[in-house]
């Protein structure tokens, strides 16, 4: 297939929807798949920065960059492509998915945006009806306008469900590579007599890293812990002011794949605080490699679902019952050993192969759709035209060969046969 992936975030590794894009983009290839990325930065055709002014500061310390819609280079782009993949509801996949269905051209949605995401910006991301709001945005916009839309795990699926979205929703975890795996790695040496505790998650305030301070001081372990917080983002001198309050303040670093493989590897336990989850694929890399995690059972987060037991979550926002759920884990280390080995077994579902067999499937599924879609379309707007030519004529000259009219209307072998596997199929 030669597909095309319109993002209008790309780039940068700082963020959860980069990294699944550029995993999906070089998985798809390694199958053979043409694949081409349309975006501002990073991307296989390159499109201008977008400007918003008043806001451009806070964009740039967020390390995104917005890509601005052209309608030339994106429709020279996907002239050839056999289908189009949209990332995210922003300004240039909105203008574009409405010249995509002028060309005819098949494609496909993904929510890798959940609207707390956005309002946690504003501080409204615990503001129900605001969120509300963005969801029924979100549709109106976009995603009404689509038949396929990737969800990342079944709790999104069941947001858009609850917020009015009709389309054909497939439940994809965006799949961990094969890069996480159970390896054998010694702690570095300043890390020895330390229990290590690790976070992977963008430095921005619903992931929480705060709640994981707190925790950690009032641990009955608390001179011993080594908080090792994986990521980078706006809040990062935040966290390190308040990590000073902490014997060991944590480490903060943005790790290569492999660096943070390892790191996993020789940590004792992963903390998954975030209140805000489409799907958290960090925790699933963790679990992945045997570490076991303690998740916030946040209403607002998907991670709560990767829980193999009471003892893998905690109350969300409640520091007291994260230390006692670190501090009962430091306690049992054979029962954590044990649970790290069913965690390896159930982490096999969410391979990347397994998740890229469900994506071609949608791609499919997508161009099959299409292709019948539009030639009904055709079929439609040609029996409408039929049907005013006749009223003219009518109208005109009441009294009229309809030998001179009935001519019918020019249509193609394959759409005659495509209407009528619609008709058998309706």
């Amino acid at each position: 297939m030669k597909i095309a992936l319109i993002a209008d975030v790309f780039g940068k590794e700082n963020n959860g929807t980069t990294i699944t894009a550029k995993r999906l983009v070089e998985n798809m290839r390694l199958r053979g798949h043409d694949v081409k990325v349309i975006a501002s930065s990073g991307g296989d055709v390159q499109l201008k920065r977008r400007s918003i002014f008043g806001f451009n500061w806070y964009l740039k310390l967020n390390q995104v960059e917005l890509a601005k819609p052209d309608k030339k280079i994106i429709k020279e782009a996907i002239a050839d492509c056999d289908v189009v993949h949209f990332l995210l509801p922003f300004l240039t996949s909105r203008k574009s998915i409405k010249l995509i269905r002028e060309m005819e051209k098949p494609y496909t949605t993904a929510f890798h945006c959940q609207p707390e995401n956005f309002s946690s910006h504003l501080f409204l991301h615990r503001v129900p009806f605001f969120n509300r709001f963005l969801y029924r945005r979100f549709n109106r916009l976009f995603y009404k306008r689509t038949q396929f839309i990737h969800c990342p795990s079944k709790f999104i699926a069941d947001q858009l469900v609850k917020n009015g979205y009709t389309a054909d929703k497939r439940v994809i975890s965006n799949g961990v590579i094969p890069t996480f795996e159970k390896r054998n790695v010694s702690k570095p040496e300043e890390l020895k007599d330390k229990i290590c505790i690790l976070f992977t998650g963008r430095y921005v305030p619903e992931k929480r890293h705060d709640l994981l301070i707190k925790a950690v001081k009032i641990s009955k372990y608390a001179d011993k812990i080594q908080i090792i917080f994986a990521g980078g983002g706006p809040k990062l001198n935040k966290i390190k002011k308040l990590g000073r309050s902490l014997k060991n303040p944590p480490i903060t670093k943005l790790f290569t794949k492999d660096e943070l493989c390892d790191t996993i590897n020789y940590c004792d336990l992963y903390v998954h605080p975030s209140d805000v989850e489409i799907e958290a694929i960090a925790a699933i890399e963790a679990f992945t490699c045997g570490l076991v995690p303690v998740i916030s059972d946040s209403p607002n987060s998907a991670t709560g679902q990767f829980a193999l037991c009471e003892k893998n979550l905690f109350r969300h926002g409640d520091p007291a019952h994260l230390a006692e759920r670190i501090d009962y884990w430091i306690e049992h280390e054979q029962e954590k050993k044990e649970l790290g080995e069913k965690y390896i077994t159930y982490a096999a579902q969410y391979s990347i192969k397994n998740c890229m067999d469900q994506m071609e499937k949608m791609f499919l599924d997508s161009i099959e759709h299409y292709t019948y879609y539009y030639a009904e379309r055709r079929l439609m707007k040609a029996a409408a035209k039929k049907e005013e030519t006749w009223k003219a004529a009518w109208a005109t000259e009441p009294l009229f060969d309809k030998e001179k009219f009935a001519a019918p209307v020019a249509i193609t072998e394959f759409e005659e046969t495509a209407s009528e596997e619609i008709a058998v199929n309706s």
